[in-house]
């Protein structure tokens, strides 16, 4: 019985190591030369060979995929990291482009306007209903020239008034608080009247009071500062007319007024120091002692 199984086993080895032989033999013989064993061979094996082909290109083309795959992976990675990046660069560029028209236009308003400007940074804001501050500090260390009631100013028109100062830091009145009050006109007929903040939780607005019932004001007309009183120069933008409130009785209308400045984005502003009443008034206090 083990006699059996090793010539068996023998048997089916010189099979197998035979078969590739004749095959490769019958593949690479003449066609002109080959015979009828040669003829059964290549027919035999001829299925075998395609079922072999077909699945070495399937293995082949799954592989090619999966590295074409992994590759393009790989780029979609460096692409979306090499966007970030140029979105990152793009968004500095764009801010640093604001910031140079802002000062652009801060140092184009200094040169507009007569008197003496003092420069400052934003650096912290309290809105409430009835009390809206906006708190600085100012670029130098000029903390003796700057005083309660001094307008603050921006390219884009009036933020408000100093309210206080300590050190190098001053808390700024805005126009849009309910306790601030600013005799303007209206540019386009000259009406006057007095603006007052609305001091809203919601909106920066403002309301002209004792505007005449005669005078012609209507939504999109600006509104400037009169200069009366000194304390704010005159022609400063202040905002544009919203709505006109004219009630059927009375001597007196009323218009809402949008405020020219955004204060959600003031970033810098300009201190009048000298050119104003406020700028004045210790001056002109000390000649009223003499």
């Amino acid at each position: 019985m083990n006699l059996y199984r090793r010539f068996r086993d023998a048997a089916i080895c010189i099979v197998l190591l035979a078969l590739p032989f004749f095959v490769l033999r019958s593949n690479l013989k003449d066609p002109a030369k080959t015979n009828a064993v040669d003829r059964a061979i290549l027919e035999a094996s001829a299925p075998i060979q395609y079922g072999a082909t077909q699945l070495a290109q399937g293995v082949s083309g799954i592989l090619q995929e999966y590295v074409y795959l992994v590759d393009v992976k790989l780029d979609n990675e460096r692409l979306r990291e090499e966007n970030a990046r140029l979105r990152e660069a793009n968004y500095k560029l764009l801010s640093e482009a604001a910031e140079n028209r802002r000062l652009r236009r801060l140092l184009q308003l200094r040169d507009e306007l007569k008197g003496s400007l003092l420069s400052a940074q934003v650096i912290g804001k309290e809105v409430s209903a009835f009390f809206r501050v906006t708190r600085v500090v100012l670029d130098r260390g000029e903390r003796d020239h700057v005083r309660a009631g001094m307008p603050v100013l921006t390219s884009d028109g009036l933020v408000g008034q100093v309210r206080r100062t300590w050190g190098r830091y001053a808390d700024v009145l805005l126009t849009a608080d309910k306790t601030s009050a600013i005799d303007v006109v209206i540019q386009r007929t000259g009406a006057r009247g007095m603006l007052k903040g609305v001091g809203s939780d919601e909106s920066y607005l403002c309301r002209i009071e004792e505007l005449s019932r005669e005078d012609d004001v209507k939504p999109g007309d600006l509104v400037v500062t009169s200069g009366l009183g000194q304390r704010f120069p005159a022609a400063i933008l202040v905002g544009t007319v919203k709505e006109v409130v004219k009630r059927e009785y009375g001597l007196y209308q009323e218009a809402t007024v949008t405020p020219a400045v955004r204060f959600s984005r003031l970033a810098e502003v300009l201190i009048m120091t000298a050119g104003s009443l406020a700028a004045g008034a210790p001056e002109a206090a000390a000649k009223g002692k003499r």
